[in-house]
């Protein structure tokens, strides 16, 4: 077991891929005496259990430069990191279903496009030649982005944790955060079930329960948890759906797996809070349906497993980066699903803002506050 210290220079709270990224890039830019704690286990949250879905096709300004530099860390992350991150550039096949969808990606791609982006507007024989034996004649209009896929999640997570380790980062799994330390409107440290770290910096990337920590620091955000549902089926040939095959008026997103397996999932109805991992049969009747309306070819094919995860989300589904009213006391959460996808950026900018550094990425409008203000932001390419 690795050895307790009291003192730390940073505390990261969270052991998904967001915290794990961002104490790698702290240490990266220099910090040191960095301490990441987790109440369970590493990537045993909502990371090892999403979709792991990378794109850049967004309808915002700021998530289409998270979601490029994203791609471009992800794209030379096996080489930085050491390990394979199983990243599989298959790119992301949007489908719009209405004329008000169409002409919102349409604008969203153009957006792209304006920002290096190589999204394009395709018909549906391209489509199925990207995606062979697509089903979608109620669809009326496709993008295509070719340098958008999916990662490994376990292995990204892992492949940043053993890089943060060799640069000195310290892991405490099993060990939960019970108090952030707080005097004269500073933050001092975090208690623990395992007991107290005394450190002058904070970092909140609690997931779906970043809104519990922040409370212990008296700082209220406005996030909660929605449960989603997913479903992988046995391995069957490739090229069934090479893409990340995804709609979001249809409410699907589906992938097929490097070893054959087809995963996919879909949002709740009615999006309702929700902390439990449970899993439904509703969802594998309806989820089966989608699949096999969407690519007939997989009719017959069987289930292998279900389970759920936790979006953070926000009311404005966009994630919240920044330093709080409690000097040093930062959050990184409400990715609201999209975690994974702009692991790699986040951590990266926030790194680099307390390092002293200026981030590759103004990440200012992001901050938690805009809900107080009214600001939220307006972005399309949400589900």
């Amino acid at each position: 077991m690795t050895e307790w210290k009291n003192t730390a220079d940073i505390v990261v709270i969270g052991g998904g891929i967001i915290g794990v990224s961002t104490a790698y890039y702290l240490a990266l830019n220099g910090m040191k005496n960095i301490v990441l704690i987790e109440k369970g286990t590493i990537c045993g949250g909502s990371t090892g259990r999403c979709g792991a879905g990378i794109r850049a096709q967004w309808g915002t300004e700021m998530n289409c430069r998270l979601g490029i530099a994203a791609l471009d860390i992800f794209e030379q992350l096996d080489q930085e990191l050491g390990m394979s991150v199983g990243l599989n550039q298959g790119g992301y096949l949007l489908v719009a279903y209405n004329e008000k969808e169409l002409e919102t990606l349409r604008k969203g791609m153009e957006l792209q496009n304006s920002l290096g982006i190589k999204s394009r507007q395709i018909n549906l024989q391209e489509a199925r030649e990207i995606c062979p034996g697509l089903a979608a004649e109620d669809a009326v209009g496709f993008f295509f982005h070719g340098r958008d896929g999916h990662a490994d999640p376990f292995l990204t997570t892992f492949a940043y944790l053993e890089a943060a380790k060799r640069l000195g980062v310290v892991c405490h799994r099993h060990t939960t955060c019970t108090g952030i330390l707080v005097e004269n409107n500073e933050v001092r440290g975090v208690e623990t079930d395992r007991g107290t770290i005394h450190a002058p910096v904070v970092i909140n990337c609690a997931g779906a329960y970043a809104q519990f920590i922040a409370r212990m620091a008296g700082i209220e955000i406005p996030n909660w948890a929605e449960r989603h549902e997913i479903m992988i089926t046995e391995p069957v040939a490739p090229g069934v759906c090479p893409c990340m095959l995804m709609s979001f008026s249809g409410n699907y997103y589906i992938q097929q797996r490097p070893h054959g397996s087809i995963i996919c999932g879909m949002s709740p109805a009615g999006h309702p809070e929700d902390f439990e991992n449970r899993s439904t049969w509703q969802f594998i009747e309806e989820m089966s349906k989608t699949l096999v309306r969407l690519l007939p070819r997989t009719k017959g094919i069987r289930i292998a497993r279900q389970w759920s995860g936790l979006y953070d989300m926000t009311p404005d589904a966009q994630p919240i980066i920044g330093e709080t009213d409690v000097k040093n006391f930062y959050h990184s959460t409400g990715y609201s699903g999209h975690g994974f996808m702009l692991a790699p950026v986040a951590g990266k900018i926030l790194a680099q803002h307390i390092a002293g550094k200026t981030p590759d990425i103004d990440f200012s409008m992001l901050d938690y506050r805009r809900f107080a203000r009214g600001e939220h932001i307006r972005e399309s390419n949400v589900v």
